[in-house]
């Protein structure tokens, strides 16, 4: 089985996943369930992205967890935080058929117990049943299967959640684009935005999947941003990945902000108290002192447990979010009137309306906004195709010799700080920071920068990205 857990949720090829492996996985996540004292006939919501081979997956899916005597409740195309929010409001555990950003010949499955998103422990448990079932037939056994039709209802669910943050008619005004693509999240964002009174311009629309990570923004699609911005006169853009749990959101100029902004200006909006968020979120968010900040291991199980962390410390007002702008809720928030539930899965929704909301309220453009808070300028990009063997090989030469290190990043400077807690993070003695991570996800090795002004950032993200194409091993 070339499937395995990733930063979240299990990833592999489509046609590794399609067929017996996620008839055995949904089995071996059953029997977990079971373990974990859920009864039999509890009902399960599936829900799907775009890709191709969501639909067979989702069906294989639905007739194991039939075989297992639970109820299949089928919520179609709608965003991961939706079946989520659904899922805890009817006491069901879920499963997601989506591979989030990565390519269309690639998908994955996240699971949910009826209390929220799976975490470190309950992977484990699922890989070590599903190895144990391996060899049972009916464990990988492919039938087609169906679910009693849920989507309406979650799709409400969630739209009411969002309708209530801002302001009625805080949005008049304004001219915001959807770029649509091939996100699940693509109705429900002009639907929301139109409540709130803006003026939306739906865009891009594709019935072919595109990969969209929100954290590394190719520059194709940063142009495409850019010249609707300008042509339609727009205020920002609004989108998401694949499975509408990580948000894009532009300025006016079409320019992409960075995710881990967004979650800074949610932690101010909702007046968080703790904020758990990767080692990859920008370092300026120490600075600001409005809350305390717990750093994390890349992947939204490593931020659920330090908030779980927090909670059990007695803290209260406590959220997680990631350097793609995936924002969880630890705990419940009042926002005036509103009470917003504990939501502890990456949602794209929030974090967009805190963006808009701020802008809005303090009478700025997203670009001002950006610049008041005057953060190191942080970038990321990707190798694809980077074989997991060759990203392996690399980290461990570079965590074994400082020599070979020091070799390593010679053209770009001198070594001042090591941080290890995921990849390799190096602070330069000029301050610069540049950090090295295989992804979870994919065959891809990551770099992220940090630098004090935009043309330092990127000298040093094109710099490290063509070190690390270079490396021979």
């Amino acid at each position: 089985m070339a499937v395995k857990f990733g930063t979240s949720g299990l990833r592999g090829l489509s046609v590794d996943l399609v067929g017996s492996v996620s008839a055995l996985h949904a089995t071996a996540f059953c029997r977990h369930l079971v373990d974990l004292g859920l009864s039999s006939g509890s009902p399960i919501v599936i829900g799907q992205d775009f890709r191709p081979s969501s639909p067979e997956i989702a069906s294989t899916v639905m007739a194991a967890v039939a075989r297992m005597g639970f109820k299949p409740v089928d919520c179609g195309t709608i965003p991961t935080p939706a079946l989520a929010l659904y899922g805890t409001s009817i006491g069901a555990a879920g499963l997601m058929i989506t591979g989030s950003h990565i390519p269309a010949d690639r998908n994955g499955i996240k699971f949910y117990r009826p209390d929220g998103e799976i975490d470190k422990q309950d992977e484990d448990a699922i890989t070590r049943l599903a190895r144990e079932l391996a060899t049972d037939a009916s464990a990988n056994l492919v039938e087609t299967g169906s679910g009693e039709q849920a989507e309406t209802e979650a799709t409400g669910l969630f739209l009411k959640r969002n309708l209530g943050v801002l302001a009625p008619e805080a949005l008049a005004g304004k001219r915001i684009g959807v770029y649509q693509h091939s996100s699940v999240a693509r109705d429900m964002l002009v639907s929301m935005l139109e409540a709130y009174g803006a003026t939306v311009f739906p865009l891009g629309r594709s019935d072919r999947f595109i990969p969209v990570d929100t954290e590394a923004v190719s520059d194709d699609t940063i142009l495409l941003l850019a010249g609707w911005a300008d042509e339609l006169g727009l205020d920002s853009i609004l989108s998401t990945d694949g499975d509408g749990d990580r948000p894009l959101v532009t300025d006016e100029h079409g320019l992409p902000l960075r995710g881990d902004f967004l979650g800074l200006l949610s932690a101010g909006f909702l007046d968080a108290r703790v904020v758990a968020t990767p080692v990859t979120s920008n370092s300026g968010l120490e600075r600001d002192k409005r809350f305390e900040i717990s750093r994390t291991r890349v992947g939204s199980p490593y931020v659920i447990a330090a908030m779980n962390e927090a909670i059990a410390a007695g803290r209260d007002r406590v959220l997680g979010f990631e350097a793609n702008g995936g924002l969880m809720l630890g705990t419940d928030f009042s926002l005036g009137t509103k009470n917003l539930k504990a939501l502890p899965t990456r949602d794209s929704f929030l974090p967009a309306l805190a963006a808009l909301g701020t802008a809005a309220s303090r009478g700025l453009p997203l670009s001002r906004l950006v610049d008041d808070f005057k953060l190191p300028v942080a970038l990321s990009d990707r190798l694809e195709n980077y074989p997991t063997e060759r990203s392996q090989a690399l980290m461990q030469t570079l965590t074994t010799s400082r020599a070979a290190l020091d070799d390593f990043l010679s053209p770009l400077g001198n070594v001042r700080s090591i941080n290890e807690v995921d990849g390799l993070r190096l602070t330069l003695t000029d301050d610069r920071v540049i950090h090295l991570r295989p992804s979870g996800n994919a065959p891809e090795m990551r770099c992220y920068v940090e630098a004090a002004d935009q043309n330092s950032a990127r000298d040093l993200l094109e710099r490290g990205l063509a070190l690390i194409a270079s490396w021979k091993g």
